[in-house]
């Protein structure tokens, strides 16, 4: 056990007051109860949210929430659409085998009536 302290052990680095104003509230501003980000850039409003910026307010805002919605149509096509192929396929696949088992029968059937002449 060192008589120091541990030099590797990492110290807390403190908040940066300078950049905030130095007042708690307007680090309050910045971080909500539920720990976003919300920063304001001219008109535009912006949420950092799940490791990206979304916009809130102005054109960004609509072209986004438009974007989102178009997004979940699509993977919700998609998802039909592969459900679909896999349907289709097995349906080929039974065709496919009761066609062999047509013909099959069909030469089994030949095969018994050349027997009998």
């Amino acid at each position: 056990m060192p008589i120091f302290g541990n030099k590797f052990s990492l110290k807390k680095t403190p908040l940066r007051r300078k950049n905030l104003g130095g007042s708690k509230e307007s680090l309050n501003e910045l971080v909500s109860d539920d720990k976003t980000v919300h920063i304001k850039l001219g008109e535009n409003e912006f949420l950092f949210e799940r490791g990206d910026w979304i916009p809130q307010s102005g054109q960004d805002g609509i072209n986004y929430k438009s974007k989102q919605k178009l997004k979940k149509k699509l993977q919700e096509l998609e998802e039909e659409n592969n459900l679909l192929r896999l349907k289709y396929e097995m349906i080929l696949n039974m065709l496919t085998q009761t066609t062999a088992e047509g013909e099959i029968q069909k030469t089994e059937i030949e095969k018994s009536k050349n027997k009998r002449k």
